[in-house]
């Protein structure tokens, strides 16, 4: 298959996903394979809690409407117009999934799949239909990704290449069974915001996304927050008292009552909304319901911690507080070319 035959596929999935939406699915009599697979989707969508309790009808759309506008032709073209991938492709590559939050290992299975390769998928406990029913979807619009997408049962076993995705503890493991094999292995990793206290009340309600966004599972929503010193956090409850309806979710209220004991039979001093608290903690992962948040005196000093302590953040949102950082409310919004741990995917793949 050629990269345009592969690109044309992807094209006619985003065409696929954008038929759906949590307030109103809309049938486009022009999209490919409608009469197979979308009353399946919407069954899917509705299932996906029973499947894994975190992943909400709300929460599915989000994903899938976000990959939707991801895989316009346009955005494809400008990801990959930067790349030589003439010689490319021809291995097999091992796909190691997370599961903490919709679709997260699609990107993955994406770039795989445009630089030529063949997708060995290992997908999480925790997401395992919505991915291999787009799959599905990609080999109706074009058969011959079937020799090139497979899904693996148990340890994966004749790859040239891998990505794996989990915690610390996991990465140690890949790390070694992986150590002859070229390879990208994710870390934890965790987003942060810096507010100056000069913040609209717009931009707050956009950090709340950022927060509540997933449940705060993902590591691009954000679970620390860095102050100047004396900051008065009203503003910042005003505006996230949008996001109140979260502690009415059975399994983040279950986490928003048990992390809080906690904190409190510990002796910390918290501050508490009733669906939130806050931690003074020098940490950057915060535990669900919860965000840590440390004071500083001088800006260029958090600059210059967040330099140093790079490899344990995946986001950092502010208004323009360093050179990389995000906007508010656009953390679960990233381009095609932005990198999970700003590693260069495509770049890998394509000199294996």
């Amino acid at each position: 298959m050629t990269l345009t035959e592969t690109k044309n596929a992807f094209i006619q999935l985003g065409k696929f996903l954008s038929q759906f939406a949590l307030d109103a699915n809309h049938k486009n009599p022009e999209v490919l394979h409608n009469e197979e697979f979308y009353d399946r989707f919407i069954a899917l969508i509705a299932l996906s809690r029973s499947h894994n309790g975190w992943y909400t009808e709300e929460q599915v759309c989000f994903s899938v409407n976000s990959w939707a506008e991801a895989l316009a032709a346009e955005n494809l073209d400008k990801w990959l117009d930067a790349y030589d991938l003439s010689d490319s492709g021809g291995k097999t590559v091992g796909l190691i999934l997370a599961g903490n939050i919709p679709l997260v290992g699609f990107h993955d299975l994406l770039s795989v799949l445009v630089t030529g390769h063949t997708a060995l998928v290992k997908t999480s406990s925790n997401d395992q239909h919505l991915l291999p029913f787009l799959a599905k979807y990609l080999i109706a619009v074009e058969p011959r990704m079937k020799e090139r997408i497979i899904f693996a049962e148990g340890r994966l076993e004749n790859f040239d290449a891998v990505i794996a995705t989990g915690s610390n503890n996991t990465a140690r493991y890949f790390e070694y069974y992986f150590k002859g094999k070229p390879s990208i292995i994710r870390k934890n990793r965790n987003s942060l915001a810096v507010l100056t206290g000069n913040e609209t009340h717009e931009e707050l309600v956009g950090l709340g996304e950022d927060i509540f966004r997933y449940f705060g599972l993902g590591c691009r929503n954000v679970s620390k927050l860095f102050v100047p010193k004396d900051y008065d956090f009203k503003g910042f409850f005003e505006a996230i008292y949008t996001y109140k309806d979260v502690i009415f979710y059975e399994k983040y209220a279950n986490n928003y009552d048990y992390n809080k004991a906690v904190f409190l039979m510990s002796n910390f001093k918290l501050l508490d909304n009733e669906f939130l608290t806050l931690k003074e903690d020098n940490g950057y992962a915060s535990p669900i319901s919860s965000v840590f948040y440390e004071f500083y005196d001088d800006i260029n000093e958090v600059r210059q911690r967040l330099e140093a302590e790079h490899e344990q953040i995946q986001c950092i949102v502010g208004n323009n507080v360093t050179a990389n950082s995000i906007a508010f409310g656009q953390t679960q919004k990233p381009a095609l070319w932005d990198y999970a741990d700003n590693v260069d995917t495509i770049t890998f793949l394509s000199k294996i």
